[in-house]
């Protein structure tokens, strides 16, 4: 991975994380707890396809 793919990476999950500490709040409304899960959600979608094209870069490096 790139430098920034590998920085965009590593915040999408430490916002992902932070959105889960969020969610473990017991004063959390429901509203808001559906509004963090599908942010988080988000971010957990766009790390997984940063991790898929870096892995699909190293497979093209391995066929070479």
């Amino acid at each position: 991975m790139a430098k920034e793919e590998t920085t965009n990476f590593e915040l999408k999950l430490e916002n992902a994380k932070k959105m889960l500490e969020k969610l473990m709040n017991p004063e959390i409304t429901l509203e808001d707890s559906v509004k963090e899960y599908e942010a988080g959600m988000k971010e957990l979608q766009e790390a997984q396809k940063i991790l898929e094209e870096a892995q699909i870069k190293i497979q093209e490096i391995k066929n070479k």
